[in-house]
């Protein structure tokens, strides 16, 4: 097949959603498709057209869908998307009610979508390998990491403002792998820097130093207000890091609802108490553990295969059959 990518993003551009849609083409591409990503849809043919972001890439679904009524179309839901431009944005309502199949990636996105719509939802989880260099832990400190760009959306610094409140003898610091999205960012965390001893801000890294830094850390935290399914999950689960995560939907779908390691979104003070107990008690610091052991066939990269397989199937079927 000759699929098409819409990403609105640039390439290059550090957002989740060109990440998303360049391990896509990774994952067609091994599986025999020809792959192309651009920001929008000029009106070239395709066997399909995967869109992503149903609000920014709408007029690219509906001039897709003028041109090619029967054709294949695929909207994938981002984080924005399911938790608030489809609740605001009449045109990413019509792109919904034009895809044949919406993809998103955690099962808890059905409750964001109409009755009507929620037939043709499709969940490809984001899958990772396993961190494969040697994992070295260090033993002077517990470390914890956070690996997310510094965007309010992300609460970027709520670790490392739960890291203030920590008692004395604790181990623990923060450290934060990530890029700073404009100058007010920097300054925050160049600030926090200066008067956080427990907190370093290690700039953007190499997706193979950011894995490093997962392996290697004995937590991983996610505080994000929004996600639509974070990958830096798939990684710290397949790598065997815990994670510590804002109570949101896009975690909680991904983690399940009984994990025990989440704090109410923004809450410093019961994210401080979570990571205490992560470094003191280690029969919670096990139960992490091993909740995250039990969630990793989820993330293996055959079964993002498989279900990309099946989905692609089930278009190919529908086609032969018009």
């Amino acid at each position: 097949m000759l699929i098409r990518i819409v990403c609105p993003a640039p390439p290059g551009s550090l957002y989740g959603n060109r990440v998303t849609a360049e391990r896509w083409a990774r994952i067609l591409r091994s599986l025999g498709h020809r792959v192309a990503i651009a920001p929008g849809y000029e009106g070239k043919r395709c066997d399909v057209l995967v869109a992503l972001h149903a609000r920014r890439s709408a007029e690219a679904v509906f001039v897709y869908r003028r041109r090619f009524p029967e054709a294949p179309l695929i909207v994938a839901l981002t984080g924005t998307d399911l938790y608030r431009d489809i609740r605001r944005s009449q045109r990413a309502e019509r792109a919904l009610e034009a895809a044949d199949h919406i993809v998103a990636l955690q099962p808890l996105a059905v409750d964001e979508l109409q009755p009507h719509l929620r037939g043709k939802l499709r969940v490809i989880y984001q899958s990772a390998e396993r961190f494969p260099g040697q994992v070295r832990r260090s033993r002077a400190f517990f470390d914890v990491c956070v690996a997310g760009h510094l965007r309010a959306v992300k609460d970027p610094f709520r670790a490392a403002y739960a890291a203030r409140k920590l008692p004395e003898n604790s181990r623990i610091r923060i450290l934060h792998a990530g890029a700073a999205m404009d100058a007010t960012m920097t300054r925050k965390a160049q600030a926090e820097e200066t008067r956080n001893s427990r907190y370093r801000w290690l700039g953007p890294l190499s997706r193979a130093r950011t894995r490093r830094l997962i392996a290697q850390s004995r937590i991983l935290v996610l505080p994000s207000r929004m996600e639509g399914g974070a990958n830096v999950i798939s990684e710290a689960v397949v790598d065997g890091t815990p994670v510590i995560a804002s109570h949101i939907p896009g975690s909680v779908g991904l983690l399940g609802e009984r994990y025990p390691g989440y704090f109410p979104v923004g809450d410093t003070a019961a994210l401080t108490r979570l990571l205490v107990r992560a470094e003191s008690d280690n029969g919670f610091y096990g139960s992490l553990q091993a909740h995250a052991e039990r969630l990793a066939p989820l993330f293996r990269p055959a079964e993002e295969r498989a279900r990309w397989t099946e989905l692609l199937g089930q278009l190919a079927r529908r086609q032969t059959r018009k």
